[in-house]
């Protein structure tokens, strides 16, 4: 019996382990703190596949056609998201002046930027792409019909600060390019 018992508490510590934890802590000023959502070194390519599916969901109910992860707009979304963190400012223009056209340029992608969404935030990227969705702006480049490709990249700063990037592009022939951001 004791051995069942410690058979299902390890269990449960293994299956804790398996994605990003929340953790919350009390301010100077005695009040709960934001939880802090810690992303491990081994989530990357599940956050990006988390974000990819309920993206696609969102975009079926639409009768959107769903988008594919690109490994250049991924790169594209991680220089962008690191580089955020330097500038400590959320905004679409990189410390070197690079905009969001000239970063996909950068890495290859021979597509057209469709669109960007940025944030700086302690929320998963399930809760940020729940609040991009509330923004007209924000939503409408993740809606985009004509979007085909998707590139989505954080960087975590050691006090757990989050910034996120999401990049959508599609083949050349199609029409324009939307940045967006939400905070």
């Amino acid at each position: 019996m004791m051995r069942i018992g410690f058979l299902l508490i390890s269990a449960t510590l293994a299956l804790s382990a398996c994605g990003g934890s929340q953790t919350s802590t009390i301010g100077s000023d005695g009040k709960p703190l934001p939880k802090v959502y810690r992303i491990g070194s081994n989530d990357a390519s599940q956050i990006q596949f988390r974000m990819l599916d309920s993206m696609n969901s969102l975009r079926q109910a639409r009768g959107a056609a769903p988008l594919q992860l690109n490994a250049q707009l991924n790169a594209a979304a991680a220089t962008h998201s690191r580089d955020m963190s330097i500038q400590n400012r959320p905004w679409h223009f990189g410390s070197d002046g690079s905009s969001p056209i000239d970063r996909v340029r950068r890495v290859g992608y021979t597509g057209q930027l469709k669109g960007e969404n940025i944030s700086e935030t302690y929320e998963t990227e399930l809760e940020t792409l729940g609040a991009w969705m509330e923004q007209p702006n924000t939503r409408n480049v993740i809606m985009d019909p004509t979007s085909t490709d998707m590139g989505f990249s954080y960087f975590q700063e050691s006090n757990g600060k989050i910034w996120w990037t999401l990049v959508t592009g599609a083949p050349a022939s199609f029409g324009s390019t939307q940045v967006a951001s939400a905070n």
